[in-house]
């Protein structure tokens, strides 16, 4: 499969859209709980960093943002007479955070967590990109738009942090091997018919 635009070293199989398309249902709850986890995981960056004022600043609009996509997914769901329904486990989720090399000082945590969240939002904006090409449902299919253009916008937030705490040389190196060992694991997850990732 080709190489994606926001540098995604393998995209997605198309078909994904069809088979996300039969099971939206799922597929909201799924991402509802994935913008709650990445207001999260900004929020946790924040208390982790406060003394990154530039950090701290760019984060706090994306938290507000990712928990305002939160409620639209909510009442997309009660649109359709659906209710949230219980959390499940997020297999991409736990594998994707693996990847993040243990140890080191606090500056290679920080870039491990910023790079992992820009792979997270990279990975969520390619999929937010086929669901608003190929999906049926007129409503969803503008949704999507939208929250693929937010998506994109945070991936180049996270990515801007990095390269501001870290040399470029070291980021980008980083980067690449992250790419790469999301490829495989993209490569050897199991599908699942009710997931966003």
């Amino acid at each position: 499969m080709e190489k994606h635009v926001l540098g995604l070293a393998l995209a997605t199989d198309p078909r994904w859209v069809n088979i996300a398309e039969k099971n939206i249902h799922e597929i909201l709850i799924d991402h509802a709980y994935c913008e709650q986890k990445a207001a999260s995981s900004c929020i946790s960056l924040i208390i982790q960093y406060p003394d990154k004022a530039k950090l701290v600043e760019m984060l706090m609009p994306i938290v507000a943002e990712e928990w305002s996509h939160f409620e639209r997914v909510l009442e997309k769901l009660r649109q359709r007479g659906w209710t949230l329904g219980f959390q499940r486990k997020d297999d991409y989720i736990l594998k994707i955070n693996t990847l993040i090399k243990k140890g080191g000082n606090r500056e290679q945590q920080l870039l491990e967590k910023l790079l992992l969240n820009a792979l997270i939002e990279a990975r969520s904006c390619e999929r937010f990109r086929l669901l608003w090409k190929e999906i049926q449902d007129e409503d969803l299919s503008k949704f999507y738009y939208e929250l693929m253009v937010s998506e994109a916008g945070h991936y180049k937030i996270f990515l801007s942090l990095a390269r501001d705490y870290a040399k470029p040389e070291l980021v980008e190196e980083r980067w690449k091997e992250l790419l790469l060992q999301e490829s495989a694991l993209i490569r050897n997850l199991e599908p699942r018919l009710d997931r966003l990732h």
